[in-house]
């Protein structure tokens, strides 16, 4: 639990924004999942293929690789082909749905995230 507090403490702007797309995909499939293994399978094969060309252009001759990163540039291809696939003909605007419930579950979710790394860069002395 520490280790988390401590993340949490320590996360920057960015990758908290990268953290609430996650929540906000995550949502959008809980409400819209279809067992389809076509949407599962193309979206997989298009995470292949552009997360290996994001990997390519942000390699470098160093040789160290950050694994979070490699893991993070395949898995958004795979996330945005899926949530596409799964709001296709849904009435979504961008990536808002126009179930107003599902929009405040996902603000709701993202703002309490949010709030919770607040929390704990404001208390971390009194809560580790």
């Amino acid at each position: 639990m520490k280790w988390l507090i401590q993340y949490l403490y320590e996360i920057k702007l960015d990758k908290a924004i990268l953290w609430c797309y996650l929540i906000w995909y995550v949502i959008v499939v809980c409400f819209h999942f279809d067992p389809s293994v076509k949407i599962w399978i193309n979206s997989v094969g298009i995470s292949a293929v552009i997360g290996t060309g994001l990997m390519l252009s942000v390699s470098s001759s160093k040789g160290k690789r950050d694994h979070w990163q490699a893991f993070r540039l395949y898995l958004m291809p795979f996330c945005v082909s899926s949530f596409s696939a799964l709001i296709k003909e849904q009435g979504f605007i961008v990536f808002i749905s126009p179930n107003i419930t599902e929009t405040i579950v996902s603000v709701s979710c993202c703002g309490l995230f949010l709030l919770l790394i607040l929390a704990v860069k404001l208390f971390k002395n009194n809560v580790i």
